[in-house]
């Protein structure tokens, strides 16, 4: 399938917040996101391939007012970049599966890892148990 032929679908398949998040990389605002104080048990899905990203025992409230995981499911469906963009060096987190931009981990969070995943709500579909 070509790139055209992609983004076709993706844009039939998502919402233009997920599109423009995933697709684009774009960044909801804070504390406007379906998931970003969420309590509900369950995983964590990438909303564009349906890969198992994030578990819900490792959501926290970091006070960002975006979703907040200690850790991914699997390291496998998650891919890290090195980001310049805005000014600042972050590192990008997409999907190992589809590549859909899903945000940026940052070295301030808790756990063992000490490791923040910053995720957008729009790049997530939660799976209740």
């Amino acid at each position: 399938m070509s790139t055209q032929e992609e983004n076709k679908v993706y844009q039939e398949k998502l919402s233009p917040l997920q599109y423009r998040v995933t697709r684009e990389g774009e960044t909801e605002r804070p504390f406007t996101g379906l998931y970003w104080n969420a309590k509900d048990d369950g995983t964590y899905d990438c909303i564009c391939c349906g890969a198992k990203l994030f578990e819900s025992d490792d959501k926290y409230d970091s006070g960002s007012g975006w979703p907040s995981f200690t850790r991914p499911i699997d390291g496998a469906n998650i891919t890290e970049i090195r980001d310049e963009s805005h000014g600042m060096v972050r590192t990008e987190v997409r999907c190992g599966e589809c590549d859909a931009h899903l945000g940026h981990v940052f070295p301030d969070g808790p756990g063992k890892e000490g490791l923040r995943y910053c995720i957008n709500s729009a790049s997530l579909d939660l799976q209740t148990s």
